[in-house]
């Protein structure tokens, strides 16, 4: 059994859903997080439509995540992104917590449907390589089931591409906006706003100089595995 209780999974999700307000990601409703407790198989994911204004930590609506169905007792619908997120955890069994976004300079490399480039290291401390590009939905995948088909192209471009999605700790959606993730609800928060400080800088390093040259291989092993991975050495250890 999970040593975290339901309650407290509620409260760090919640808590996460409320950092992304804090830290100007989400405008409006239009945004959400979740966290999951694989021991119990619950998803915790923010109310659909719900005003943040008003959200409580026991508005979180909890999910099978199995079947993405609601739990017997909850009353409240759960995001429209639900299925995605569930696809996710299912499917990348390394993260605890996911962020979805319309941040402004993310979503902006989203709607051109551009990958952003790695231009520096403040990139590399985090994502190892470029912040990748998922294809477009046909029209069947959209009709049919689209924020359950979001997740499988989120999913098919990381296998394709041979991408760690713990090395590469969000995405892109064309036409659409990023997802980010982390081991923790609190974590994939951290990389949401990451991720929207590095499509800014490399938004303006394109405008500075147009041919800008991506970050060497040599720079961004040293500043990516200085950071994570066995040979980590950054920060104080434990």
């Amino acid at each position: 059994m999970s040593d975290k209780t339901i309650a407290e999974l509620k409260e760090a999700v919640y808590v996460a859903n409320m950092q992304l307000v804090q830290a100007g990601l989400v405008v409006l409703t239009w945004g959400n997080a979740s966290g999951v407790d694989r021991e119990r198989g619950i998803v915790a994911i923010k109310p659909s439509g719900v005003s943040y204004d008003v959200l409580k930590a026991d508005d979180i609506v909890l999910v099978s995540l199995e079947t993405g169905q609601p739990l017997p007792g909850e009353t409240m619908r759960a995001s429209s992104d639900t299925p995605t997120h569930v696809y996710l955890y299912q499917n990348f069994p390394k993260i605890g917590g996911i962020a979805h976004t319309h941040s402004r300079q993310a979503t902006s490399w989203a709607q051109a449907c551009r990958e952003i480039p790695c231009y520096g290291t403040t990139h590399a401390d985090t994502f190892y390589g470029a912040v990748p590009l998922a294809r477009p939905l046909t029209k069947t995948e959209i009709d049919e089931a689209y924020e359950l088909n979001t997740g499988v192209a989120i999913v098919e471009h990381f296998r394709t591409n041979n991408i760690d999605p713990v090395h590469v700790p969000g995405v892109l959606l064309s036409f659409h906006a990023p997802f980010a993730w982390g081991a923790t609800p609190a974590k994939a928060v951290e990389h949401a706003i990451i991720l929207e400080e590095v499509a800014g800088l490399a938004l303006r390093t394109e405008q500075i100089n147009a041919t800008a040259a991506t970050t060497p291989e040599s720079i961004l092993e040293k500043h990516f595995t200085r950071k994570h991975g066995v040979n980590a050495y950054y920060g104080q250890t434990k």
